[in-house]
């Protein structure tokens, strides 16, 4: 495995003196379990390029470990692609310029912007190649993806599993390296070390100054800590900050606003915008006093749906324990403050009969029936509409047209999506939903775009009542 760094233009052999490596020299040493190696192929004044090349040892690697008895060592590739394992080389090899301490003659030139052509591998990776794409070129480089053919002697597939990539960008070094620090390990969503405290101070430190605004930060932050507690403080973490920085730009934001005559609109996040459009459209039916939040996960919207006027229970139904102990805290804290009405956590999921689910008034699914096979939703909201039978059922999903304003190509939104549907697929799916029973209506939810809608798609199924006997 390997990683190329090569800048061009005027003071390019600046990038030896931040790498603090001499380019007259080969730097060479053992670093657990595998050779690494940095050598120049070319350095003067135009261009300068540096070839960090790791050979591991895999029978060192797991000597003296449980895993050393493991027959799947054998077969193991991890070892030799750009993983969580190659940047434990970095760090060791590049620290000067990840650290952005060089010596003191060169510091200036720690912020000056190189252009830089970036080349690494081999990847192995289970993302699309666009998704790829994106989690670069929203950083500024282009992006070019190189796979070798594969000729098998039986069918099985033409285009091999590893990939090479080469990023060319205006970036300082150290910023480069930081993003490929934390990049790396999301591409291959592989991690040879326990994830705790110090992969979440790993991401706010190597993080800061571009991944807040990443648009994939979402998959960037749960591919790197995976563990839903150790996201959430993260998450906690970086809210002073988020609070710090909102504070800091409204002063501005504020007189561009007065400038123009206008007051100034904060920026709703889309996630707030549906629990919004979710709790209006409760707020607005006239049957309400019982609610059920199916798929409700740590249970933001099932609290929101708890403060409404007219609603008196709440049943957050959720199938992951993590989840739930998680939404159990949250409502134990809503207890505690007074709040009268407190949702109730359930064991439970679209695909297991739930009898005390039944008469409900309203059913709410909130961005859940796309985490589900395509073919198993239509039996699902069968069974909402005719067994649990609900005054309401509010359903929605992401809008598939949408993503082109994200400049997704064919991505999903999320890693875990098994299918994102277009404004005429979920229109035609909820007409096959829909039974005599209920009357139908469709928003859209978010900023609308012209040509693509909506971001989000909301579906509202209203039971029609019963005429009375003359």
């Amino acid at each position: 495995m390997q990683i190329i760094i090569r800048a061009d233009g005027a003071g390019a052999n600046m990038l030896s003196h931040l790498l603090a490596k001499n380019p007259n020299n080969l730097y060479e040493r053992e670093e657990k379990g595998a050779k690494v190696r940095l050598v120049y192929t070319v350095c003067d004044e135009q261009r300068t390029e540096a070839v960090l090349h790791v050979s591991p040892d895999p029978i060192e690697l797991v000597k003296g470990s449980p895993d050393s008895y493991d027959i799947t060592q054998y077969i193991n590739d991890r070892e030799f692609v750009t993983s969580s394992l190659f940047c434990t080389y970095i760090r060791p090899s590049l620290g000067t310029a990840l650290n952005g301490k060089p010596k003191e003659t060169f510091a200036e030139w720690v912020s000056h912007k190189f252009a830089l052509t970036l080349s690494f591998g081999p990847v192995a990776s289970n993302l699309p190649e666009p998704v790829v794409e994106q989690l670069f070129a929203s950083l500024g480089y282009e992006v070019e993806q190189e796979r070798g053919e594969a000729d098998y002697p039986f069918a099985l597939k033409h285009r091999s599993s590893v990939r090479y990539i080469t990023l060319r960008g205006r970036q300082t070094l150290q910023t480069a390296l930081r993003q490929l620090f934390i990049l790396m390990p999301v591409l291959d969503d592989y991690k040879h070390y326990f994830i705790g405290e110090a992969e979440v101070e790993k991401l706010e430190r190597y993080g800061e100054g571009w991944l807040e605004a990443h648009p994939q930060r979402e998959l960037i932050v749960k591919r790197t800590l995976r563990f839903a507690d150790v996201i959430e403080r993260y998450e906690a973490n970086r809210e002073p900050a988020r609070e710090e920085q909102n504070g800091a730009a409204e002063p501005a934001a504020e007189a561009a606003s007065l400038a123009d005559g206008a007051e100034p609109a904060p920026k709703v996040r889309l996630n707030e915008q549906r629990y919004q459009a979710i709790c209006e459209t409760v707020q607005g039916l006239e049957h309400k006093r019982t609610v059920v939040d199916f798929g409700s996960g740590e249970g933001k919207l099932s609290a929101r749906l708890a403060e409404l006027a007219g609603v008196q229970e709440v049943m957050a139904v959720e199938p992951s324990a993590i989840a739930r102990k998680r939404a159990a805290d949250r409502f134990a804290k809503l207890a505690e403050r007074g709040q009268g009405v407190v949702p109730k956590t359930v064991t439970g999921s679209l695909f297991y009969y739930d009898e005390s689910l039944r008469g409900k008034d309203v059913i709410v699914l909130c961005e859940v029936i796309e985490h589900i096979e395509a073919h198993r939703v239509e039996r699902a909201i069968a069974t909402i509409l005719n067994e649990y039978a609900p005054h309401a059922l509010i359903v929605t999903t992401p809008n598939r047209e949408y993503n082109q304003v994200y400049e997704m190509g064919e991505a999903m939104r999320h890693a875990d999506h098994r299918f994102e549907w277009t404004r005429g697929e979920f229109r035609q799916a909820c007409e096959r939903w829909r039974t005599d029973g209920y009357e139908l209506e469709l928003q859209g939810v978010g900023e609308r775009h012209e040509a693509y809608g909506h971001p989000t798609q909301m579906a509202i199924f209203r039971r029609r009542e019963e005429k009375k006997e003359a």
